[in-house]
């Protein structure tokens, strides 16, 4: 038997050949296709050169096949249609019948987790949300899909295979408890003689505290070293440190443990913030969902953080 050259055959050739026997016609395949019925006849010129067959012969108007052309046929057509299969888009994804676990490891407020538990069972009971917190091995996690997807401080630049977005930045904020002494003469000579707090978390971003834009940045005297963010409400409330952090972490501790929020007196840049997520992952569509969900409530917890601080900023000013 003639060996095949396979590298050589063009797989729509075998498209226009399924055509042909199907319709029985050049000009009919042509309208099947959407090409042109000489494009038709120059591709069976070619699978006939290719594969040393005639495969159709045009009689009496209509195209006969050949006996091998009649083999090829019930071969061709179910390896056709796996690649077509192979090749579909994903089905859409299902909320209402999923439930699946979805994955997400960001550091940020409850408020926020709060918000995305609402919506994501609003609209997909079966669901369940696993939040997680973002250690150094989260790049690795969700390269492999084992997490959805992650949120990133500042300007580490992602390791490959990995899709990312930029959603606003951290404003910086410091807040103490009402009664607190420096609340009477803030300003740099407080902010280094109270004790601050910080939030330490497995992220190789420095902070601005670490390279301050401000090269006259007064010293900051660390007194408390704490690896959650859900302590620095009642820790603030019940001690005269001094905790500067991002508006959405804090505005909803700050109404809760009755925090007062001051304007730092040194230079803090926006701190950019991202997600990212895995790029063998970005049209799934289960990850798409998941997502625009994450995405667009850190946009609008983000936005209400801020006008809660700056209504409070501007009481405080009023006082």
């Amino acid at each position: 038997m003639r060996k095949i050259q396979l590298h050589r055959i063009d797989l729509n050739l075998l498209v226009v050949f399924e055509a042909l026997m199907t319709e029985g016609s050049v000009a009919a395949a042509a309208e099947r296709l959407g090409k042109t019925p000489s494009a038709i006849s120059h591709a069976l010129a070619r699978l006939r050169q290719q594969l040393g067959d005639p495969l159709l012969v045009k009689v009496g108007g209509r195209m006969q096949p050949s006996p091998f052309a009649l083999g090829l046929i019930e071969d061709v057509t179910p390896i056709l249609r796996s690649i077509k299969r192979v090749l579909a888009l994903p089905e859409p994804f299902d909320p209402a019948t999923s439930d699946r676990v979805f994955r997400v490891a960001c550091p940020i407020s409850g408020r926020f987790l709060s918000e995305v538990l609402s919506r994501v069972h609003h609209a997909a009971p079966g669901v369940k949300l696993e939040w997680l917190s973002a250690p150094r091995e989260v790049y690795e996690a969700v390269s492999e899909g084992l997490v959805d997807i992650a949120h990133l401080g500042g300007q580490t630049r992602l390791p490959e295979g990995l899709d990312q977005v930029e959603v606003p930045g951290f404003r910086w904020t410091s807040f103490v408890r009402s009664g607190h002494p420096a609340l009477a003469h803030w300003g740099r000579e407080a902010w280094s003689h109270y004790g601050h707090v910080q939030v330490r978390i497995a992220n190789d971003s420095p902070s601005p505290f670490d390279k301050p834009a401000d090269a006259r940045m007064p010293e900051r005297h660390v007194s408390a070293l704490i690896s959650e963010f859900s302590s620095l409400g009642p820790l603030l409330a019940s001690s005269n440190l001094i905790g500067t952090f991002p508006r959405v972490l804090m505005a909803w501790e700050m109404q809760t443990y009755g925090l007062r929020p001051l304007v730092p007196p040194v230079d803090l840049p926006l701190f950019p913030a991202r997600f990212f997520w895995s790029s063998r992952l970005v049209n799934d569509p289960a990850s798409m969902w998941i997502r625009d969900i994450v995405l667009q409530v850190y946009r609008d917890v983000h936005d209400e953080a801020d006008r809660m601080v700056e209504r409070a900023l501007s009481e405080s000013a009023a006082r």
